[in-house]
């Protein structure tokens, strides 16, 4: 079991070459298929039908060797000042935030939904996921390991990189040894995914989504008012349009659908790094982005704005009102 974290972490250490700008955060992650196949599940009706959702909590507390994998792995990544993210903490500010959660509601009564992976990528803020699950197998007398490795990035859902394969079966070897030799001739692509997706990153952008909607009480105007700005009459859509292609990363994101209510931009490419008005030099995530567009839109317009976000990657920006 050690010797396949090793090998883990080492294919990760060649993340630290981005490390002088913002080194990226990881967090390790049984997958869904794992956790339910083992009955740590939640299940739960929803619109009359039944969702099953992994339970985290009980893999933790139930699965001594996931245990083991997730703490042993941040050892290691700390040894080496990775900022992984540790799932059992995760999951303490889980159930504080569900505590708070709990007491948010609508109107009607109805409550903030979100699913557990969800609520974990919002609350650990790392960049990739590490989605992990392994099986251990027999064939007669002998007995053989398959793996999934999958490295997702939390902002998008997007697979970045993966690996998953099966171990020669053998009567004596050990489960961490099957596992040592079933991941060891695929480390090398898993790494090579993880550092093309890095290598893109930080040379055209973080790939994030943004809604722009309009209050419906909102009285002065939409989208498609036309409002003066640097000189020019424009419908606020287009100015707004503009914005993204003066601060997106070489004007990159494709404007998906527009009306007078709403725009939704996709494929939006914010940079990674910022320097604030004080001259520091400020990682950039989709909330930070998004309130200067709200800025701009109050200051230049005079029109107010809110911000809704959904998950790390998807913003909602309201105008109208605050």
């Amino acid at each position: 079991m050690r010797t396949f974290i090793t090998v883990i972490v080492f294919s990760l250490i060649a993340l630290n070459l981005f490390g002088q700008a913002r080194r990226p955060t990881i967090m390790v992650v049984p997958s869904d298929q794992y956790c339910i196949s083992r009955g740590y599940k939640m299940e739960f009706e929803s619109m009359g039908r039944t969702q099953t959702l992994p339970d985290y909590k009980a893999a933790m507390q139930n699965d001594a060797d996931l245990r083991l994998v997730i703490t042993k792995m941040g050892e290691i990544m700390a040894d080496r000042g990775f900022p992984l993210k540790d799932l059992e903490m995760e999951l303490r500010n889980m159930e504080r935030e569900a505590a708070e959660t709990a007491m948010i509601a609508s109107s009607s009564g109805a409550q903030v939904a979100e699913t557990p992976i969800d609520i974990l990528k919002r609350t650990a803020q790392a960049d990739i996921i590490l989605d992990l699950s392994f099986d251990i197998l027999k064939q007669g007398p002998h007995r053989y390991i398959t793996f999934n490795l999958r490295g997702l990035d939390a902002y998008t859902s997007k697979q970045v990189s993966g690996a998953a394969g099966a171990g020669k079966p053998s009567s004596a070897a050990s489960p961490e040894l099957l596992l040592e030799e079933a991941v060891l001739s695929h480390m090398d692509g898993f790494n090579a995914g993880l550092m093309r997706h890095f290598d893109d990153m930080f040379a055209n952008g973080r790939e994030v989504s943004v809604m722009v909607r309009v209050w419906e009480d909102w009285y002065d105007g939409d989208l498609e008012t036309y409002y003066y700005y640097d000189g020019v009459e424009m419908e606020l859509l287009e100015h707004i349009e503009d914005w993204f292609f003066d601060n997106t990363v070489e004007g990159r994101f494709s404007l998906a659908d527009a009306s007078h209510t709403m725009m939704r931009l996709e494929q939006v490419r914010i940079p990674m790094m910022t320097v604030d008005r004080r001259g520091r030099e400020r990682a950039v995530d989709t909330r930070g982005f998004v309130s200067d567009l709200r800025r701009h839109l109050r200051q230049n317009f005079d029109i107010d704005s809110r911000i809704y976000m959904r998950g790390l990657g998807e913003a909602w920006l309201i105008v109208g009102e605050r």
